[in-house]
C-alpha cells in the first residue's frame, strides 16, 4: 500500500542558504567575465603606443550663448532685434577693417603633488607653439599646492618655453598657487588671482617617519649597506645620525637657495628676505607683497579678453586602457570618499 506523499517544506534558513549559494554562483560568473575582458583589453594594447588627441574649443562661442540666453529671458521681442542688429553691426565692422583679432590660448594645470598634469602641458605647448605670435597671448589657470621638486621643475620648464618664445604668459589663479605651484605661476608675465586665493608658500619641506626604536624594542635588526658617504643621509627603519640629519638639511637648504633663484628671476620686484619664508597669503595681502599683479577671478579675466580676442581652449586628452580606466575610476570614486570625510572633519573643526 503506497504511502501518502507530502511537499517538503522549505524552512528559512535553507531559503536563504541556497540564496547566498545563487549570489556566490553569480559573483563567480561576473567576476570570470571582467577577468576575461581585462585579460583581452590588455592583450589588445599590447604593441600600442601610447597617445591622445588634442582638443580645441572656441570660448568665445560659449561666451556669446552665455549672453544670447540672458537676452532671451529678459528683453522684449523689440529689445532682442536691436540687439541683434547691433550685434550684426559691429561684426560687419570688425570684418570691414580688415583688423585681425589676437588670438588667446587657454589652458589648465590642475596640479597634484606628482604634477601629473605636466604630461598633457607639455603637448599642448608644443601646439600653441606652432602657430602663437608675440601679438598673442597664453593664459593658464592654474591650481595646485605643490608638489616633488623635480615634478614641478619640468612642469615649470615647459612654462619657460612660452616666455622664450617671446609670447605673451598670464596666469590666473583662483583657488591656490603655492610651493611648485607658486613656482609655475612666477614665469607669468602677469599673474592674477582671486582675492582669497592661496599664494606663496616659498619654501621646501622633507618629512618621514623613523621607527627604529621600535624595532629595537622588538629586538628587530635593520642594516642599511651603502657605497658612497651620503648615498642615504636619513632612513625610515635604520639608526639616524646627526651627521646624516646634517646633510640631510644642508641638501634642502640647497634646494631653497634655487628655489629663490629661480623665483627672483622672473619677479625681481618681490622682497626675497621677505617672502621666501615657507608663509603663504591669500590674494589680497599677496598684492601688497608683489606676489601678484592683479585680483581678479579667471572668469572675469577671460570674459573681457573675449570681447577683443578669439579665445581656444586647448586639452591634450590622454588615450587609456581599459584597465588604466577602470583603475582609475576607482582611484577616483576612492579619493572623492577620502575628501568627503575630510571635508567633513575640518567643517566640523572650523565651526
Amino acid at each position: 500500500m503506497l504511502g501518502h506523499i507530502y511537499p517538503h517544506k522549505v524552512t528559512g534558513v535553507e531559503f536563504f542558504a541556497e540564496y547566498l549559494g545563487f549570489l556566490a554562483k553569480t559573483a563567480t560568473v561576473v567576476v570570470a567575465i571582467v577577468v576575461v575582458l581585462l585579460t583581452l583589453a590588455v592583450l589588445r594594447s599590447k604593441g600600442r603606443q601610447s597617445g591622445g588627441q588634442l582638443q580645441v574649443s572656441k570660448l568665445n562661442e560659449f561666451f556669446k550663448q552665455l549672453q544670447e540666453r540672458v537676452e532671451h529671458a529678459v528683453l522684449d521681442k523689440d529689445q532682442l532685434k536691436a540687439a541683434s542688429k547691433a550685434a550684426a553691426k559691429a561684426a560687419k565692422a570688425q570684418k570691414k577693417s580688415g583688423v585681425v583679432k589676437p588670438k588667446v590660448y587657454v589652458l589648465d594645470f590642475a596640479g597634484d603633488i606628482k604634477a601629473s598634469a605636466a604630461d598633457s602641458l607639455r603637448h599642448e605647448i608644443t601646439a600653441l607653439l606652432s602657430t602663437a605670435t608675440p601679438a598673442d597671448e597664453v593664459v593658464l589657470r592654474l591650481e595646485s599646492g605643490g608638489g616633488m621638486v623635480h615634478s614641478y621643475g619640468l612642469a615649470s620648464s615647459q612654462l619657460a618655453r612660452i616666455r622664450q618664445a617671446g609670447i605673451p604668459l598670464t596666469v590666473c589663479i583662483d583657488k591656490v598657487a603655492a610651493s611648485g605651484g607658486y613656482m609655475m605661476a612666477c614665469i607669468g608675465q602677469k599673474i592674477i588671482s582671486a582675492p582669497f586665493a592661496i599664494l606663496g608658500s616659498i619654501g621646501v619641506v622633507a618629512q618621514l617617519p623613523n621607527v627604529h626604536r621600535l624595532l629595537k624594542k622588538h629586538d628587530i635588526d635593520y642594516e642599511v649597506l651603502t657605497a658612497g658617504e651620503y648615498k642615504r643621509t636619513l632612513t625610515v627603519f635604520g639608526e639616524n645620525t646627526d651627521k646624516g640629519r646634517e646633510k640631510f638639511q644642508d641638501d634642502l637648504e640647497t634646494t631653497h637657495e634655487l628655489f629663490k633663484s629661480f623665483v627672483g628671476q622672473y619677479r625681481p620686484q618681490l622682497d626675497m628676505q621677505e617672502i621666501a619664508t615657507g608663509e603663504v597669503w591669500l590674494g589680497i595681502a599677496a598684492l601688497e607683497k608683489k606676489l601678484v599683479d592683479e585680483l581678479k577671478t579667471s572668469d572675469e579675466y577671460l570674459a573681457e579678453r573675449a570681447k577683443h580676442a578669439e579665445l581656444f581652449h586647448l586639452h591634450y586628452a590622454q588615450k587609456k586602457s581599459l584597465p588604466e580606466r577602470v583603475g582609475l575610476a576607482g582611484s577616483l570614486a576612492l579619493d572623492r570618499l577620502l575628501l568627503n570625510w575630510l571635508s567633513r572633519l575640518q567643517q566640523a573643526r572650523f565651526w
